[in-house]
Protein backbone atom coordinates (compact mmCIF):
# COMPACT_ATOMS: atom_id res chain seq x y z
CA UNK A 1 0.00 0.00 0.00
CA UNK A 2 2.56 2.57 -1.05
CA UNK A 3 1.75 6.26 -0.60
CA UNK A 4 4.65 7.77 -2.48
CA UNK A 5 3.09 8.28 -5.94
CA UNK A 6 2.66 11.93 -6.91
CA UNK A 7 -0.70 12.42 -8.65
CA UNK A 8 -0.95 14.64 -11.75
CA UNK A 9 -2.94 17.82 -11.37
CA UNK A 10 -6.38 17.71 -13.01
CA UNK A 11 -8.74 20.65 -13.42
CA UNK A 12 -8.32 24.19 -12.23
CA UNK A 13 -7.34 25.13 -8.70
CA UNK A 14 -10.86 26.41 -8.05
CA UNK A 15 -12.34 23.08 -9.18
CA UNK A 16 -10.03 21.15 -6.85
CA UNK A 17 -10.94 23.36 -3.95
CA UNK A 18 -14.64 23.02 -4.80
CA UNK A 19 -14.44 19.20 -4.69
CA UNK A 20 -12.62 19.35 -1.37
CA UNK A 21 -15.11 21.80 0.14
CA UNK A 22 -18.07 19.74 -1.00
CA UNK A 23 -16.45 16.55 0.28
CA UNK A 24 -16.08 18.03 3.73
CA UNK A 25 -19.66 19.33 3.69
CA UNK A 26 -21.06 15.95 2.59
CA UNK A 27 -19.06 14.30 5.38
CA UNK A 28 -20.55 16.62 7.99
CA UNK A 29 -24.05 15.81 6.69
CA UNK A 30 -23.22 12.07 6.84
CA UNK A 31 -23.76 11.70 3.09
CA UNK A 32 -20.96 9.15 2.94
CA UNK A 33 -21.07 8.19 -0.74
CA UNK A 34 -21.17 11.82 -1.84
CA UNK A 35 -18.32 12.63 0.54
CA UNK A 36 -16.23 9.79 -0.84
CA UNK A 37 -16.84 10.75 -4.46
CA UNK A 38 -15.98 14.45 -3.91
CA UNK A 39 -12.91 13.70 -1.81
CA UNK A 40 -11.71 11.12 -4.31
CA UNK A 41 -12.05 13.65 -7.15
CA UNK A 42 -10.13 16.19 -5.09
CA UNK A 43 -7.49 13.54 -4.37
CA UNK A 44 -7.15 12.71 -8.07
CA UNK A 45 -6.37 16.36 -8.74
CA UNK A 46 -3.89 16.96 -5.96
CA UNK A 47 -2.77 14.89 -3.00
CA UNK A 48 -5.09 15.36 -0.03
CA UNK A 49 -3.76 16.59 3.26
CA UNK A 50 -3.57 13.91 5.93
CA UNK A 51 -6.72 14.99 7.78
CA UNK A 52 -8.77 14.99 4.57
CA UNK A 53 -7.21 11.63 3.75
CA UNK A 54 -8.67 10.25 6.98
CA UNK A 55 -12.09 11.63 5.97
CA UNK A 56 -11.70 9.81 2.64
CA UNK A 57 -10.81 6.60 4.49
CA UNK A 58 -13.78 6.85 6.85
CA UNK A 59 -16.18 7.59 3.99
CA UNK A 60 -14.87 4.56 2.11
CA UNK A 61 -15.36 2.37 5.17
CA UNK A 62 -18.94 3.50 5.73
CA UNK A 63 -19.98 2.78 2.13
CA UNK A 64 -18.41 -0.67 2.23
CA UNK A 65 -15.27 0.03 0.18
CA UNK A 66 -13.00 -1.80 2.58
CA UNK A 67 -9.94 -2.07 0.33
CA UNK A 68 -10.12 1.66 -0.48
CA UNK A 69 -10.49 2.34 3.25
CA UNK A 70 -7.27 0.50 4.04
CA UNK A 71 -5.37 2.08 1.16
CA UNK A 72 -6.34 5.56 2.36
CA UNK A 73 -5.45 4.67 5.96
CA UNK A 74 -2.10 3.32 4.81
CA UNK A 75 -1.37 6.62 3.07
CA UNK A 76 -2.42 8.55 6.18
CA UNK A 77 -0.21 6.29 8.31
CA UNK A 78 2.86 7.07 6.23
CA UNK A 79 2.00 10.76 6.00
CA UNK A 80 1.85 11.02 9.77
CA UNK A 81 5.19 9.26 10.15
CA UNK A 82 6.75 11.55 7.54
CA UNK A 83 5.43 14.49 9.57
CA UNK A 84 6.94 12.94 12.74
CA UNK A 85 3.49 12.42 14.25
CA UNK A 86 4.08 8.83 15.27
CA UNK A 87 1.11 8.52 17.65
CA UNK A 88 -1.36 9.44 14.90
CA UNK A 89 0.47 7.06 12.59
CA UNK A 90 0.12 4.34 15.22
CA UNK A 91 -3.62 4.97 15.43
CA UNK A 92 -3.96 4.46 11.66
CA UNK A 93 -1.95 1.24 11.98
CA UNK A 94 -4.33 0.07 14.73
CA UNK A 95 -7.41 0.55 12.56
CA UNK A 96 -5.79 -1.22 9.61
CA UNK A 97 -4.91 -4.11 11.92
CA UNK A 98 -8.43 -4.26 13.36
CA UNK A 99 -9.97 -4.39 9.90
CA UNK A 100 -7.65 -7.24 8.93
CA UNK A 101 -8.46 -9.04 12.20
CA UNK A 102 -12.19 -8.84 11.52
CA UNK A 103 -11.51 -10.25 8.04
CA UNK A 104 -9.76 -13.24 9.59
CA UNK A 105 -6.29 -12.21 8.36
CA UNK A 106 -4.60 -12.73 11.72
CA UNK A 107 -0.98 -12.64 10.55
CA UNK A 108 -1.13 -9.28 8.75
CA UNK A 109 -3.27 -7.87 11.57
CA UNK A 110 -0.67 -8.86 14.16
CA UNK A 111 2.02 -7.23 12.02
CA UNK A 112 0.16 -3.91 11.94
CA UNK A 113 -0.49 -4.01 15.68
CA UNK A 114 3.21 -4.70 16.21
CA UNK A 115 4.14 -1.74 14.03
CA UNK A 116 1.79 0.51 16.00
CA UNK A 117 3.30 -0.68 19.30
CA UNK A 118 6.83 -0.02 18.06
CA UNK A 119 5.89 3.52 17.04
CA UNK A 120 4.49 4.21 20.50
CA UNK A 121 7.58 2.80 22.18
CA UNK A 122 9.64 5.18 20.06
CA UNK A 123 7.66 8.11 21.51
CA UNK A 124 8.32 6.90 25.05
CA UNK A 125 5.38 8.51 26.89
CA UNK A 126 1.76 7.72 27.76
CA UNK A 127 -0.83 8.26 25.06
CA UNK A 128 -4.40 7.24 24.28
CA UNK A 129 -3.26 4.99 21.44
CA UNK A 130 -1.84 2.60 24.06
CA UNK A 131 -5.41 2.02 25.22
CA UNK A 132 -6.59 1.23 21.70
CA UNK A 133 -3.87 -1.38 21.28
CA UNK A 134 -5.24 -3.21 24.32
CA UNK A 135 -8.57 -3.88 22.55
CA UNK A 136 -7.32 -6.66 20.21
CA UNK A 137 -5.87 -8.42 23.27
CA UNK A 138 -9.28 -8.36 24.91
CA UNK A 139 -10.87 -9.89 21.81
CA UNK A 140 -8.15 -12.54 21.75
CA UNK A 141 -8.83 -13.54 25.37
CA UNK A 142 -12.59 -13.55 24.83
CA UNK A 143 -12.16 -15.89 21.85
CA UNK A 144 -10.14 -18.22 24.08
CA UNK A 145 -12.81 -18.00 26.85
CA UNK A 146 -10.18 -16.42 29.13
CA UNK A 147 -12.79 -14.05 30.51
CA UNK A 148 -10.93 -12.86 33.62
CA UNK A 149 -7.88 -11.83 31.60
CA UNK A 150 -10.17 -10.15 29.08
CA UNK A 151 -11.93 -8.20 31.83
CA UNK A 152 -8.66 -7.05 33.41
CA UNK A 153 -7.26 -5.76 30.11
CA UNK A 154 -10.55 -4.10 29.13
CA UNK A 155 -10.55 -2.27 32.46
CA UNK A 156 -7.04 -0.99 31.77
CA UNK A 157 -8.18 0.24 28.34
CA UNK A 158 -11.15 2.03 29.91
CA UNK A 159 -8.83 3.72 32.41
CA UNK A 160 -6.63 4.98 29.56
CA UNK A 161 -9.72 6.29 27.80
CA UNK A 162 -10.87 8.09 30.95
CA UNK A 163 -7.44 9.63 31.48
CA UNK A 164 -7.36 11.09 27.97
CA UNK A 165 -11.09 11.81 27.63
CA UNK A 166 -11.44 9.52 24.60
CA UNK A 167 -15.13 8.65 24.25
CA UNK A 168 -14.66 5.98 21.57
CA UNK A 169 -12.13 4.08 23.67
CA UNK A 170 -14.16 4.35 26.88
CA UNK A 171 -17.35 3.04 25.31
CA UNK A 172 -15.61 0.20 23.50
CA UNK A 173 -13.68 -0.89 26.59
CA UNK A 174 -16.78 -0.74 28.81
CA UNK A 175 -18.76 -2.96 26.46
CA UNK A 176 -15.84 -5.41 26.31
CA UNK A 177 -15.84 -5.50 30.12
CA UNK A 178 -19.52 -6.38 29.91
CA UNK A 179 -18.90 -9.18 27.43
CA UNK A 180 -16.18 -10.60 29.69
CA UNK A 181 -18.50 -10.58 32.70
CA UNK A 182 -21.27 -12.30 30.74
CA UNK A 183 -18.81 -14.98 29.69
CA UNK A 184 -18.12 -15.54 33.41
CA UNK A 185 -21.84 -15.98 34.08
CA UNK A 186 -22.34 -12.51 35.58
CA UNK A 187 -25.00 -11.68 33.04
CA UNK A 188 -26.80 -8.79 34.75
CA UNK A 189 -23.55 -6.98 35.59
CA UNK A 190 -22.38 -7.52 32.04
CA UNK A 191 -25.59 -6.23 30.50
CA UNK A 192 -25.39 -3.13 32.73
CA UNK A 193 -21.97 -2.32 31.24
CA UNK A 194 -23.31 -2.85 27.73
CA UNK A 195 -26.13 -0.46 28.55
CA UNK A 196 -23.58 2.09 29.80
CA UNK A 197 -21.69 1.89 26.51
CA UNK A 198 -24.94 2.29 24.61
CA UNK A 199 -25.69 5.55 26.42
CA UNK A 200 -22.74 7.12 24.58
CA UNK A 201 -23.84 5.49 21.32
CA UNK A 202 -27.43 6.77 21.50
CA UNK A 203 -26.26 10.24 22.55
CA UNK A 204 -24.16 10.52 19.37
CA UNK A 205 -20.92 10.94 21.34
CA UNK A 206 -18.92 8.45 19.25
CA UNK A 207 -17.46 8.38 15.77
CA UNK A 208 -19.62 6.72 13.08
CA UNK A 209 -17.20 3.80 12.83
CA UNK A 210 -17.20 3.06 16.56
CA UNK A 211 -20.95 3.66 16.78
CA UNK A 212 -21.65 0.93 14.23
CA UNK A 213 -19.14 -1.50 15.71
CA UNK A 214 -20.58 -1.19 19.22
CA UNK A 215 -24.16 -1.42 18.00
CA UNK A 216 -23.46 -4.72 16.28
CA UNK A 217 -21.37 -6.17 19.08
CA UNK A 218 -23.87 -5.24 21.81
CA UNK A 219 -26.86 -6.65 19.91
CA UNK A 220 -24.97 -9.86 19.17
CA UNK A 221 -23.99 -10.15 22.85
CA UNK A 222 -27.60 -9.66 23.94
CA UNK A 223 -28.75 -12.41 21.61
CA UNK A 224 -26.03 -14.73 22.91
CA UNK A 225 -27.38 -14.44 26.46
CA UNK A 226 -31.01 -14.55 25.27
CA UNK A 227 -31.71 -10.98 26.39
CA UNK A 228 -34.42 -10.68 23.75
CA UNK A 229 -36.01 -7.49 25.05
CA UNK A 230 -32.71 -5.60 25.02
CA UNK A 231 -31.81 -7.03 21.61
CA UNK A 232 -35.12 -5.83 20.20
CA UNK A 233 -34.64 -2.36 21.73
CA UNK A 234 -31.08 -1.88 20.46
CA UNK A 235 -31.93 -3.35 17.06
CA UNK A 236 -34.70 -0.80 16.68
CA UNK A 237 -32.26 1.99 17.60
CA UNK A 238 -29.70 0.66 15.10
CA UNK A 239 -32.33 0.56 12.36
CA UNK A 240 -33.19 4.21 13.05
CA UNK A 241 -29.49 5.18 13.00
CA UNK A 242 -29.03 3.42 9.65
CA UNK A 243 -32.21 5.01 8.24
CA UNK A 244 -30.86 8.48 9.09
CA UNK A 245 -27.89 7.77 6.79
CA UNK A 246 -29.33 6.49 3.48
CA UNK A 247 -25.86 6.16 1.96
CA UNK A 248 -24.56 3.99 4.80
CA UNK A 249 -23.61 0.45 3.71
CA UNK A 250 -21.21 -1.05 6.25
CA UNK A 251 -23.67 -1.74 9.07
CA UNK A 252 -26.99 -1.98 7.27
CA UNK A 253 -26.54 -5.66 6.43
CA UNK A 254 -25.75 -6.56 10.04
CA UNK A 255 -28.74 -4.50 11.16
CA UNK A 256 -31.04 -6.43 8.84
CA UNK A 257 -29.68 -9.77 10.08
CA UNK A 258 -30.28 -8.80 13.71
CA UNK A 259 -33.76 -7.54 12.88
CA UNK A 260 -34.56 -10.78 11.05
CA UNK A 261 -33.44 -12.89 14.01
CA UNK A 262 -35.43 -10.83 16.51
CA UNK A 263 -38.51 -10.95 14.28
CA UNK A 264 -38.21 -14.72 13.91
CA UNK A 265 -37.98 -15.19 17.66
CA UNK A 266 -41.09 -13.10 18.21
CA UNK A 267 -43.14 -14.83 15.53
CA UNK A 268 -43.10 -12.14 12.81
CA UNK A 269 -41.93 -14.65 10.25
CA UNK A 270 -43.12 -12.84 7.13
CA UNK A 271 -41.24 -9.70 8.18
CA UNK A 272 -38.19 -11.77 9.13
CA UNK A 273 -38.10 -13.33 5.66
CA UNK A 274 -38.29 -9.90 4.01
CA UNK A 275 -35.51 -8.46 6.19
CA UNK A 276 -33.41 -11.54 5.49
CA UNK A 277 -33.89 -11.11 1.75
CA UNK A 278 -32.80 -7.49 1.97
CA UNK A 279 -29.72 -8.50 3.95
CA UNK A 280 -28.80 -11.19 1.41
CA UNK A 281 -29.22 -8.68 -1.43
CA UNK A 282 -26.73 -6.17 0.02
CA UNK A 283 -24.66 -4.60 -2.75
CA UNK A 284 -20.94 -4.92 -3.34
CA UNK A 285 -20.73 -8.34 -1.67
CA UNK A 286 -21.42 -6.74 1.71
CA UNK A 287 -24.15 -9.24 2.62
CA UNK A 288 -23.16 -10.77 5.99
CA UNK A 289 -22.77 -14.59 5.89
CA UNK A 290 -25.14 -14.81 8.86
CA UNK A 291 -27.90 -13.40 6.64
CA UNK A 292 -27.88 -16.58 4.58
CA UNK A 293 -27.99 -18.75 7.69
CA UNK A 294 -31.02 -16.82 8.96
CA UNK A 295 -32.71 -17.31 5.59
CA UNK A 296 -31.92 -21.01 5.80
CA UNK A 297 -33.57 -21.19 9.21
CA UNK A 298 -36.72 -19.52 7.96
CA UNK A 299 -36.96 -21.81 4.92
CA UNK A 300 -36.38 -24.90 7.08
CA UNK A 301 -39.04 -23.97 9.60
CA UNK A 302 -41.53 -23.35 6.78
CA UNK A 303 -40.74 -26.69 5.14
CA UNK A 304 -39.00 -25.14 2.11
CA UNK A 305 -36.16 -27.64 2.30
CA UNK A 306 -34.53 -27.04 -1.09
CA UNK A 307 -34.31 -23.29 -0.49
CA UNK A 308 -33.05 -23.93 3.05
CA UNK A 309 -30.23 -26.12 1.76
CA UNK A 310 -29.21 -23.48 -0.77
CA UNK A 311 -29.09 -20.78 1.91
CA UNK A 312 -27.08 -22.95 4.32
CA UNK A 313 -24.60 -23.79 1.58
CA UNK A 314 -24.16 -20.12 0.71
CA UNK A 315 -23.54 -19.31 4.38
CA UNK A 316 -20.93 -22.08 4.48
CA UNK A 317 -19.30 -20.84 1.28
CA UNK A 318 -18.86 -17.46 2.94
CA UNK A 319 -17.20 -19.00 5.99
CA UNK A 320 -20.22 -19.28 8.35
CA UNK A 321 -20.85 -22.60 10.13
CA UNK A 322 -24.41 -23.54 9.04
CA UNK A 323 -25.15 -25.49 12.20
CA UNK A 324 -27.26 -26.62 13.92
CA UNK A 325 -29.71 -25.64 11.17
CA UNK A 326 -28.29 -27.93 8.49
CA UNK A 327 -28.23 -30.93 10.85
CA UNK A 328 -31.88 -30.29 11.76
CA UNK A 329 -32.68 -30.05 8.06
CA UNK A 330 -31.09 -33.45 7.47
CA UNK A 331 -33.14 -34.86 10.35
CA UNK A 332 -36.33 -33.43 8.84
CA UNK A 333 -35.40 -35.02 5.50
CA UNK A 334 -35.15 -38.41 7.17
CA UNK A 335 -31.34 -38.62 7.21
CA UNK A 336 -30.97 -39.24 10.94
CA UNK A 337 -27.55 -40.92 10.79
CA UNK A 338 -26.05 -38.00 8.85
CA UNK A 339 -27.68 -35.47 11.18
CA UNK A 340 -26.34 -37.26 14.25
CA UNK A 341 -22.79 -37.44 12.87
CA UNK A 342 -22.83 -33.72 12.02
CA UNK A 343 -24.20 -32.49 15.32
CA UNK A 344 -21.74 -34.67 17.26
CA UNK A 345 -18.85 -33.21 15.26
CA UNK A 346 -19.96 -29.61 15.81
CA UNK A 347 -20.68 -30.11 19.51
CA UNK A 348 -17.28 -31.71 20.06
CA UNK A 349 -15.55 -28.75 18.42
CA UNK A 350 -17.43 -26.03 20.33
CA UNK A 351 -15.98 -25.05 23.71
CA UNK A 352 -17.69 -21.80 24.64
CA UNK A 353 -20.53 -22.64 27.01
CA UNK A 354 -23.02 -20.08 25.73
CA UNK A 355 -22.33 -21.11 22.15
CA UNK A 356 -22.96 -24.72 23.19
CA UNK A 357 -26.43 -23.75 24.44
CA UNK A 358 -27.33 -23.01 20.80
CA UNK A 359 -26.20 -26.48 19.75
CA UNK A 360 -27.30 -28.72 22.61
CA UNK A 361 -31.10 -28.40 22.13
CA UNK A 362 -30.67 -29.55 18.52
CA UNK A 363 -28.30 -32.26 19.75
CA UNK A 364 -30.98 -33.53 22.14
CA UNK A 365 -33.65 -33.46 19.42
CA UNK A 366 -31.50 -35.37 16.96
CA UNK A 367 -30.29 -37.91 19.52
CA UNK A 368 -33.89 -38.64 20.50
CA UNK A 369 -34.78 -38.90 16.83
CA UNK A 370 -32.20 -41.67 16.32
CA UNK A 371 -33.07 -43.37 19.60
CA UNK A 372 -29.92 -42.39 21.52
CA UNK A 373 -31.63 -41.48 24.79
CA UNK A 374 -28.43 -41.86 26.81
CA UNK A 375 -26.53 -39.12 24.98
CA UNK A 376 -29.64 -36.95 24.89
CA UNK A 377 -29.84 -37.20 28.67
CA UNK A 378 -26.15 -36.29 29.01
CA UNK A 379 -26.69 -33.17 26.89
CA UNK A 380 -29.64 -32.21 29.10
CA UNK A 381 -27.46 -32.43 32.18
CA UNK A 382 -24.94 -30.10 30.54
CA UNK A 383 -27.69 -27.63 29.66
CA UNK A 384 -28.92 -27.71 33.26
CA UNK A 385 -25.38 -27.04 34.55
CA UNK A 386 -24.89 -24.08 32.19
CA UNK A 387 -28.32 -22.70 33.15
CA UNK A 388 -27.37 -22.96 36.83
CA UNK A 389 -24.10 -21.09 36.19
CA UNK A 390 -25.78 -18.31 34.17
CA UNK A 391 -28.85 -16.76 35.72
CA UNK A 392 -30.72 -16.46 32.41
CA UNK A 393 -34.44 -17.16 32.43
CA UNK A 394 -34.64 -18.15 28.76
CA UNK A 395 -31.71 -20.51 29.21
CA UNK A 396 -33.63 -22.22 32.01
CA UNK A 397 -36.56 -22.61 29.61
CA UNK A 398 -34.26 -24.16 26.99
CA UNK A 399 -32.89 -26.61 29.56
CA UNK A 400 -36.34 -27.50 30.86
CA UNK A 401 -37.69 -27.96 27.33
CA UNK A 402 -34.90 -30.38 26.37
CA UNK A 403 -35.08 -32.17 29.71
CA UNK A 404 -38.84 -32.61 29.38
CA UNK A 405 -38.50 -34.13 25.91
CA UNK A 406 -36.02 -36.70 27.25
CA UNK A 407 -38.19 -37.48 30.27
CA UNK A 408 -41.13 -38.03 27.95
CA UNK A 409 -39.10 -40.40 25.76
CA UNK A 410 -38.03 -42.31 28.86
CA UNK A 411 -41.66 -42.78 29.89
CA UNK A 412 -41.62 -40.41 32.89
CA UNK A 413 -44.65 -38.42 31.74
CA UNK A 414 -45.40 -36.81 35.11
CA UNK A 415 -41.95 -35.27 35.48
CA UNK A 416 -41.92 -34.36 31.78
CA UNK A 417 -45.21 -32.51 32.14
CA UNK A 418 -43.77 -30.30 34.91
CA UNK A 419 -40.57 -29.54 32.97
CA UNK A 420 -42.39 -28.75 29.75
CA UNK A 421 -45.06 -26.63 31.39
CA UNK A 422 -42.33 -24.56 33.05
CA UNK A 423 -40.61 -24.06 29.68
CA UNK A 424 -43.89 -23.12 28.00
CA UNK A 425 -44.66 -20.44 30.59
CA UNK A 426 -41.29 -18.75 30.05
CA UNK A 427 -41.55 -18.93 26.26
CA UNK A 428 -44.94 -17.30 26.54
CA UNK A 429 -43.61 -14.55 28.84
CA UNK A 430 -40.78 -13.63 26.46
CA UNK A 431 -43.18 -13.67 23.49
CA UNK A 432 -41.56 -16.54 21.60
CA UNK A 433 -44.63 -18.20 20.02
CA UNK A 434 -42.89 -20.92 18.01
CA UNK A 435 -40.91 -22.23 20.98
CA UNK A 436 -44.04 -22.00 23.13
CA UNK A 437 -45.99 -24.07 20.60
CA UNK A 438 -43.23 -26.70 20.46
CA UNK A 439 -43.34 -26.98 24.25
CA UNK A 440 -47.12 -27.14 24.18
CA UNK A 441 -47.04 -30.00 21.71
CA UNK A 442 -44.89 -32.03 24.11
CA UNK A 443 -47.13 -31.05 27.04
CA UNK A 444 -49.99 -32.56 25.04
CA UNK A 445 -48.07 -35.82 24.60
CA UNK A 446 -47.33 -35.89 28.32
CA UNK A 447 -51.05 -35.41 29.04
CA UNK A 448 -51.87 -38.29 26.72
CA UNK A 449 -49.37 -40.57 28.44
CA UNK A 450 -50.94 -39.66 31.80
CA UNK A 451 -54.38 -40.61 30.51
CA UNK A 452 -55.63 -37.01 30.28
CA UNK A 453 -57.10 -37.26 26.80
CA UNK A 454 -59.00 -33.97 27.02
CA UNK A 455 -55.88 -32.10 28.10
CA UNK A 456 -53.91 -33.70 25.25
CA UNK A 457 -56.45 -32.58 22.67
CA UNK A 458 -56.46 -29.01 23.99
CA UNK A 459 -52.67 -28.69 24.03
CA UNK A 460 -52.17 -30.21 20.59
CA UNK A 461 -54.88 -28.02 19.11
CA UNK A 462 -53.33 -24.89 20.65
CA UNK A 463 -49.94 -25.83 19.17
CA UNK A 464 -51.56 -26.57 15.79
CA UNK A 465 -53.14 -23.10 15.64
CA UNK A 466 -49.79 -21.37 16.22
CA UNK A 467 -47.98 -23.55 13.69
CA UNK A 468 -50.65 -22.72 11.13
CA UNK A 469 -50.39 -18.98 11.84
CA UNK A 470 -46.62 -19.13 11.38
CA UNK A 471 -46.80 -21.39 8.30
CA UNK A 472 -44.55 -23.86 10.11
CA UNK A 473 -45.58 -26.64 7.75
CA UNK A 474 -43.44 -29.56 9.05
CA UNK A 475 -44.63 -28.88 12.61
CA UNK A 476 -48.21 -28.50 11.42
CA UNK A 477 -48.07 -31.86 9.65
CA UNK A 478 -46.50 -33.57 12.65
CA UNK A 479 -48.96 -32.22 15.20
CA UNK A 480 -51.84 -33.13 12.89
CA UNK A 481 -50.54 -36.69 12.68
CA UNK A 482 -50.12 -36.80 16.45
CA UNK A 483 -53.67 -35.65 16.99
CA UNK A 484 -54.95 -38.35 14.62
CA UNK A 485 -52.86 -41.14 16.14
CA UNK A 486 -53.68 -39.87 19.62
CA UNK A 487 -57.39 -40.22 18.95
CA UNK A 488 -56.97 -43.78 17.63
CA UNK A 489 -54.56 -44.82 20.38
CA UNK A 490 -56.74 -43.32 23.09
CA UNK A 491 -59.60 -45.61 22.05
CA UNK A 492 -57.48 -48.48 23.35
CA UNK A 493 -55.67 -46.70 26.18
CA UNK A 494 -52.18 -47.02 24.68
CA UNK A 495 -49.45 -45.06 26.42
CA UNK A 496 -46.89 -42.97 24.58
CA UNK A 497 -44.24 -45.68 24.93
CA UNK A 498 -46.64 -48.46 23.90
CA UNK A 499 -47.58 -46.54 20.76
CA UNK A 500 -43.88 -46.04 20.00
CA UNK A 501 -43.21 -49.77 20.41
CA UNK A 502 -46.27 -50.63 18.28
CA UNK A 503 -44.97 -48.50 15.43
CA UNK A 504 -41.63 -50.31 15.57
CA UNK A 505 -43.36 -53.69 15.67
CA UNK A 506 -45.36 -52.62 12.60
CA UNK A 507 -42.05 -51.73 10.93
CA UNK A 508 -40.98 -55.37 11.33
CA UNK A 509 -38.45 -54.90 14.14
CA UNK A 510 -37.83 -57.63 16.72
CA UNK A 511 -38.14 -57.01 20.46
CA UNK A 512 -34.37 -57.25 20.74
CA UNK A 513 -33.88 -54.61 18.06
CA UNK A 514 -36.50 -52.36 19.64
CA UNK A 515 -34.79 -52.66 23.03
CA UNK A 516 -31.43 -51.70 21.53
CA UNK A 517 -32.85 -48.71 19.66
CA UNK A 518 -34.82 -47.38 22.66
CA UNK A 519 -32.07 -48.18 25.19
CA UNK A 520 -34.48 -50.40 27.15
CA UNK A 521 -34.14 -53.92 28.46
CA UNK A 522 -35.66 -56.66 26.32
CA UNK A 523 -37.85 -57.66 29.27
CA UNK A 524 -39.34 -54.13 29.33
CA UNK A 525 -40.06 -54.29 25.60
CA UNK A 526 -41.63 -57.75 26.02
CA UNK A 527 -43.96 -56.25 28.63
CA UNK A 528 -44.91 -53.32 26.37
CA UNK A 529 -45.70 -55.72 23.51
CA UNK A 530 -47.84 -57.94 25.76
CA UNK A 531 -49.74 -54.88 27.05
CA UNK A 532 -50.47 -53.43 23.63
CA UNK A 533 -51.62 -56.83 22.28
CA UNK A 534 -54.01 -57.07 25.20
CA UNK A 535 -55.29 -53.48 24.80
CA UNK A 536 -55.81 -53.87 21.05
CA UNK A 537 -57.57 -57.21 21.66
CA UNK A 538 -55.49 -59.04 19.08
CA UNK A 539 -53.74 -62.40 19.32
CA UNK A 540 -50.22 -61.76 18.01
CA UNK A 541 -47.53 -59.28 17.04
CA UNK A 542 -48.47 -59.75 13.39
CA UNK A 543 -52.11 -58.96 14.13
CA UNK A 544 -51.08 -55.90 16.15
CA UNK A 545 -48.96 -54.66 13.23
CA UNK A 546 -51.83 -55.15 10.80
CA UNK A 547 -54.21 -53.31 13.13
CA UNK A 548 -51.77 -50.42 13.46
CA UNK A 549 -51.61 -49.98 9.69
CA UNK A 550 -55.37 -50.26 9.31
CA UNK A 551 -56.04 -47.65 12.03
CA UNK A 552 -53.33 -45.19 10.78
CA UNK A 553 -51.33 -45.56 13.96
CA UNK A 554 -48.02 -45.65 12.05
Amino acid sequence: MSSSNQRPLRGSASERLDHLKRGREHYERRAWADAYNSLERADLAVRLGVQDLELLAMSAYLIGREDDYMRALDRAHHAYIDADECMRGARCAFWIGLCLLFRGETGPATGWFGRAQRLLEREGHDCVEQGYLLLPLVEQHLSASASQEAYTIATRAAEVGERFGESDLIACARHLEGRALMQQGQVERGLALLDEAMVAVIAGELSPRMTGLIYCSVIDSCLQVYAFARAREWTSALAQWCAEQPQLVSFTGACLVHRAEVMRLHGAWADAIEEGRRACAEVMQQAPPAAFYQQGEMHRLRGEFKAAEGAYREASRRGFEPQPGLALLRMAQGHGVDAAATIRRVATGTRDKLQRTRLLPAYVEIMLGVGDTQNARAACRELDNIADAHDIRVLRAIAAHSRGSVELAEGDAGTAFNSLRYAFEIWQQVEAPYQAARARELVGLACRALGDNEGARLELEAARIVFKQLSAMPDLARVGSLAMSTSSAQLHGLTSRELQVLRMVAAGKTNKAIAAELFLSQRTVDRHVSNLIRKLDVTSRTAAAAYAHKQNLV
